[in-house]
């Protein structure tokens, strides 16, 4: 389903890399989360995974298709909710959903048959038709999941998706993450809520200053680790386990490695 290799990120003019050597696979009928501080490159990530963001090194395909090379069809296959509610406040929910139905190719009757089923999924019938700018925190959230999910893609992406919702908004959405997953879909989500992450996910990836620490599976990791997810995330992620990796440091390295790799061969 997703496919990361080598990825590595640096923002312009900045010495620092956001992301380094990040490797990541997801497969199909899997959920999958992405733990991290504030920081720790988490959403850069899922910025690049998505094609929001060009990146530097490294491949990223989603279904097969290359995000770099393919993006069309790479984001077909992407249905993305981002952690800020980007949405165009002037429309109704209705005509934001068509809208972003209309881009990502789907016939107005299918446009028409899932929206009226995500609205009752998710309780937004009786708000559709109102503009999105009279809509609570939690509703927006749900507007931005059901735009995301109208084209019905393989692989659904969320950036920290239940930050702010009321325990009833939070658990229709984590009952559509199972769901989707039934179907044999992916789910890839960001959180800082771990207890919902050790619930939810059959797998789970921790960064820090974005380098990959460990990637845990979470069933095998409950039954047999004497501490928790949280204090395991907590040791893994301290200051000294990880260390932000400059431009300098990072050439530095890769002629040190040149040089040993020659001095072997010889």
């Amino acid at each position: 389903m997703l496919e990361i290799k080598n990825l590595s990120k640096k923002y312009k003019n900045s010495n620092y890399y956001s992301v380094k050597d990040l490797n990541i696979t997801i497969n199909d009928g899997e959920i999958f989360g992405f733990l991290g501080k504030n920081g720790a490159g988490k959403s850069t990530t899922i910025k690049c995974l998505t094609g929001i963001l060009p990146f530097e090194e490294g491949t990223i395909k989603v279904c097969g298709y290359d995000i770099a090379k393919e993006p069309i069809k790479a984001k077909l296959n992407i249905g993305y909710v981002p952690d800020n509610h980007a949405v165009y406040e002037n429309l109704t929910g209705k005509e934001y959903v068509n809208y972003m139905g209309n881009i990502y190719r789907v016939p107005k009757q299918q446009i028409k048959q899932r929206l009226d089923e995500f609205a009752s999924l998710f309780n937004m019938t009786g708000a559709i038709e109102r503009q999105i700018r009279s809509y609570s925190h939690g509703m927006k959230q749900k507007i931005c999941i059901i735009a995301a999910l109208i084209h019905n893609p393989k692989f659904w992406v969320l950036d920290e998706p239940l930050m702010g919702l009321d325990p009833q908004s939070t658990a229709e959405i984590k009952s559509y993450m199972l769901e989707h997953k039934k179907k044999g879909n992916s789910v890839f989500f960001s959180s800082h809520n771990i207890d919902m992450v050790e619930k939810l996910c059959d797998r789970v990836a921790i960064i820090n200053h974005g380098q990959l620490m460990e990637i845990i599976e979470v069933e095998k990791f409950v039954n047999e680790s004497p501490v928790s997810l949280e204090e395991y995330f907590l040791d893994l992620t301290k200051e000294n386990r990880a260390k932000v990796i400059t431009v300098s440091q990072r050439k530095g390295n890769r002629r040190r490695g040149h040089k040993a790799d020659k001095e072997e061969k010889k």
